[in-house]
């Protein structure tokens, strides 16, 4: 009965998205206030629909419901608690779902906060986001219903993939939504904007705060999915580039530049159209990634879904929206004309110099992922485009973005002085070549590497540190320094956080040690100045898996630091086999020791990897995330501040 009633209130949500959609944009075309006002109550009547839907589908996976054919396939009696709720999102149909109710969710949270804005351009706001959502209703409930119904249920299910059985991936699909579908607010601002035919710094304001929180739960999403990738899948990375990383990864770097180019647009009303453009396309690339998910066009230990059908709905979407949403813009570019100008050293011209490069990397990115797709169509090709190119072509960018990032955030508005800004940031530039010059003389035979991350990440933490006390004013002192906005704080800490990052890349890719060797039990070997002895191997049962647990004592200098417990694990229902590293976690390095396979002779092969700085990459994640919450926070920045305060009557003049 749960499970009719939860289907019931998605096909309600479908037809409450319809009404959302007409009546509200007929109103605000047509100046209508009471049909414009239908999209309140709408967009709350929608997300309370599709929250009680996911509501009740999340109840058939705790109760083991196997009438429910997607809890056949995804769920079992033994499986922990956790991950019978997180199997909800852990297949293609509950992950749709998941994505409809974040829609639902992101266009009430606007009707519900949005009060100060414009009646007609709110209008139009949750009219778009509606539509968004009747395209999604629409490919769940025809080719993706979660609710479908066996008449003769089995016994038990089939349990949900292993390597998705992980706190670490019971949280990174939800993070990883609230990215990708808040970016869809993003759009139906822009498209609003475009259909109330004004673009002005009110705007900028008002898109800023949903691209800020989008970009956050994005950062978080990826962090969560990099961190699961190194400590689960057991072999010792944190990204492949495979393209379902990379999926998550190029909207991330749209939203970062959108971010900063809506800075402009409310500081100054310039880089209208590029704006715009940004917020289109920021949601294109969301839907790109959930085309390269979910077709199978490209092969991805990651995918939901092998499905040709369901990709091409989901491209017919993306063909709509885009094409829709950049013909509008064609025929609005009239309406985007810039107010201000600035000079060529000015920090507009940083940002712009900013946002070319994150629009470019994004692109190579974009090539990289699906040039074998392309090569395989045009030109009947087999090709792998993997890490080698990537590296190459990708990182040139952000070496010449995290260069420029300090400078940029130092300089005035309108117009500035490279010298003066270079010379506040003298002793930034200095503590960052110290500290690369002392990496270059601790390594011996080593790539530049790792010097020149240390410089690059170093001289973004300094220069935000330098630009933050820079606005407490010539005679600076700590008091006005806690007293400054909290968005300034929040720049500042998310770039720091963006140099922590690069830190933690450079260190684990220029000095990581890599030691592979078969060992006997009791023996004893050295890696990189620690000792490690592998005691024992024991067959151990968990609550729904078999493993085989390696005990290795890890000794630095003659003293016992830990005690590691590699294991590999197998899961009998799913029939798969996971591999769980021993990892000692500590804040210069990480010791890493996978278990292999047991020899004839009765050893086991090892591998063991030191990895210096590891843990900063995610560290740095969360310091980028807490700039972005910082931001978030301020009051300034919230949906209700963009709106433009009522003009006071003055002597005979009514306000307007």
């Amino acid at each position: 009965m749960i499970v009719e009633l939860g289907h019931f209130a998605l096909i309600l949500a479908f037809a409450v998205a319809i009404v959302q959609t007409v009546v509200p944009l007929i109103g605000a075309h047509k100046g209508w206030r009471s049909w414009m006002a239908v999209a309140e109550p709408a967009a709350t009547a929608q997300f309370i629909l599709v929250a009680g839907s996911f509501a009740a589908l999340t109840y058939a996976f705790v109760t083991s419901d196997f009438s429910l054919r997607l809890v056949v396939l995804n769920s079992h009696t033994a499986k922990p608690l956790l991950y019978k709720i997180s199997g909800v999102w852990g297949n293609h149909e509950g992950s749709m779902l998941l994505w409809v109710l974040i829609l639902a969710l992101f266009g009430a949270t606007a009707a519900w906060f949005g009060g100060n804005l414009p009646p007609s351009l709110r209008a139009r706001v949750l009219g778009v986001q509606a539509s968004v959502g009747v395209a999604f209703y629409a490919f769940v409930l025809f080719t993706s219903n979660p609710f479908q119904r066996l008449a003769q249920p089995p016994f038990d299910g089939q349990d949900l993939n292993p390597l998705l059985q992980d706190p670490g991936l019971a949280f990174h699909p939800p993070f990883l939504y609230l990215g990708y579908v808040g970016l869809s607010i993003c759009f139906s601002f822009a498209v609003a904007a475009l259909l109330e035919g004004r673009v002005d710094a009110a705007w900028g304001r008002w898109v800023r705060p949903w691209t800020l929180a989008a970009w956050l739960f994005l950062s978080i999403g990826i962090g969560l999915g990099s961190w699961w990738a190194y400590y689960e899948l057991g072999w010792g990375g944190f990204w492949f580039w495979d393209p379902v990383e990379n999926a998550s990864f190029m909207p991330w770097l749209i939203a970062a530049a959108l971010l900063h180019s809506a800075i402009v647009v409310e500081k100054r009303e310039v880089l209208k159209s590029w704006t715009i453009l940004l917020a289109i396309t920021a949601f294109g690339f969301s839907l790109i990634g959930t085309f390269i998910v979910r077709s199978g066009v490209i092969t991805s230990v990651h995918a939901f879904a092998n499905d040709p059908e369901r990709g091409m709905f989901i491209l017919f979407i993306l063909a709509f929206f885009m094409g829709g949403a950049l013909t509008l813009f064609t025929a609005r570019a009239s309406i985007m004309q810039a107010k201000g100008v600035f000079g060529v050293v000015s920090r507009e011209t940083m940002l712009v110099a900013n946002n070319i490069l994150l629009a470019v990397s994004c692109m190579v990115v974009f090539v990289g992922t699906l040039w074998p797709l392309f090569a395989e169509l045009f030109m009947d090709r087999k090709l792998s485009v993997g890490p080698p190119f990537f590296n190459t072509a990708f990182t040139p960018f952000m070496v010449i973005l995290a260069l420029i990032l300090p400078v940029g955030a130092i300089m005035p508005w309108k117009r500035g002085r490279l010298g003066r800004a270079l010379k506040q940031l003298r002793w930034a530039f200095a503590l960052a070549l110290a500290i690369a010059a002392l990496a270059w003389a601790m390594q011996t035979g080593r790539s530049a590497l790792g010097p020149i991350g240390i410089f690059l990440g170093t001289w973004l933490v300094a220069g935000a540190a330098v630009d933050l006390w820079s606005r407490t004013g010539r005679k600076g002192s700590f008091a006005r320094l806690w007293r400054l906005p909290r968005a300034d704080w929040g720049k500042s800490v998310a770039h720091s956080g963006f140099g922590i990052t690069i830190l933690g890349i450079a260190g684990l890719l220029a000095w990581e040690v890599e030691d592979v060797r078969v060992v006997a039990i009791g023996e004893t070997f050295d890696v990189a100045g620690y000792e490690l002895r592998l005691n024992d191997v024991q067959e151990l049962r968990g609550p729904n898996y078999f493993a085989t647990t390696g005990f290795v004592s890890l000794i630095k200098e003659g003293v016992a630091v830990t005690e590691l417990r590699p294991e590999k694990r197998v899961y009998p229902v799913a029939g798969m086999p996971t591999t769980e590293a021993g990892i000692d976690n500590g804040f210069l390095r990480d010791v890493y020791v996978v278990l292999g396979d047991r020899q004839l002779d009765g050893s086991w092969a090892v591998r063991t990897y030191i990895k210096p700085l590891a843990n900063w990459i995610w560290l740095g994640t969360i310091v980028m995330a807490l700039g972005g919450l910082l931001s978030l926070s301020d009051r300034r920045y919230r949906v209700a501040a963009g709106a433009a305060k009522a003009v006071k009557p003055t002597q005979g003049v009514p306000a307007e």
